[in-house]
């Protein structure tokens, strides 16, 4: 079989720069995005696997407040449509590296949680990914759990602040999540490195060291950007309802990359300075 890569939900921030990452590095990809493959067709999903050497499933309902209005429609992404996507990688020795969300786990322990921690979503975005981590693992698929993700190709956090600190001249923050944010860019390379290590079934945690807050976060945009990093102020999370619960700590332990034989992320402070050099 050709080192041939299908990454489903190639549309999104980290199906894009995944693509991009192994279009640069000569690698033959298929880059299937929502009106390319449906999920949810077993049939159409065991003709796109074939072929390929590895799959990466970036397709998602990632609306999480929008999933607790909606579950059932979130699950039939998110958890049913893994099932027959892993027994058809399964089918044809195929790598499946399955990313999901610090959401599946409750967020309620501020020491990192380690991959093994017990699981325990607090939402209805964390149930259905939960669903789709059972059943990747149950045919031998690898699970990357991530969180707090910021790039260059969709909307995200760190560019939101970016235009905040242009747009206004104070911003309020919450300051009572802790988190670790990551950087597309690294968390792509990383699911390279993973592909070609021979790891064994099982979930890694594919976040950048270290762990901040959204204020702490926000502040730090401002400061790399050449603003004063006091125009962020602080405030809770119960100054902000949201339909769907958070975590209260989304910092998690990455011990299990050593049975890949491969580091740890480096820390997201250093991620950020290069992402926001990078304009």
């Amino acid at each position: 079989m050709a080192d041939a890569w299908l990454v489903t939900g190639a549309g999104g921030m980290l199906g894009t720069e995944l693509t991009a990452l192994l279009r640069t590095a000569g690698r033959p990809v298929t880059a299937a995005g929502r009106t390319d493959l449906d999920l949810t067709d077993a049939r159409a999903v065991a003709a796109a696997v074939r072929g390929h050497r590895t799959v990466v499933n970036c397709a998602a309902w990632t609306a999480v407040d929008d999933a607790e209005r909606a579950e059932e429609a979130a699950l039939a992404v998110n958890g049913t449509a893994v099932g027959p996507l892993a027994r058809a990688c399964a089918a044809e020795g195929t790598t499946l590296i399955q990313i999901s969300t610090d959401y599946v786990l409750p967020g309620t322990d501020p020491a990192p949680a380690p991959e093994d921690a017990p699981t325990g979503p607090v939402n209805a975005y964390g149930r259905t990914k939960l669903a789709g981590e059972r059943a990747a693992l149950a045919h031998g698929g690898l699970v990357v759990r991530t969180a707090w993700l910021y790039g260059a190709h969709g909307p995200n956090f760190v560019t939101t602040m970016a235009r905040l600190a242009r747009e206004r001249e104070t911003v309020d923050v919450v300051a009572d999540q802790h988190g670790q944010p990551t950087w597309t860019a690294d968390l792509a390379a990383r699911i390279v490195a993973l592909a070609g290590s021979g790891a064994p079934s099982g979930v890694y945690h594919g976040t950048n060291a270290g762990r901040t807050t959204w204020h702490g976060l926000a502040r730090a945009v401002f400061a790399g950007l050449g603003h004063d990093p006091d125009r962020v102020r602080p405030t809770t999370t119960g100054a902000f309802p949201r339909p769907a619960r958070r975590p209260a700590s989304s910092v998690l332990g990455h011990d299990g990359w050593a049975a890949a034989g491969l580091p740890p992320l480096r820390g997201w402070e250093s991620a950020l300075a290069e992402y926001l050099a990078a304009g």
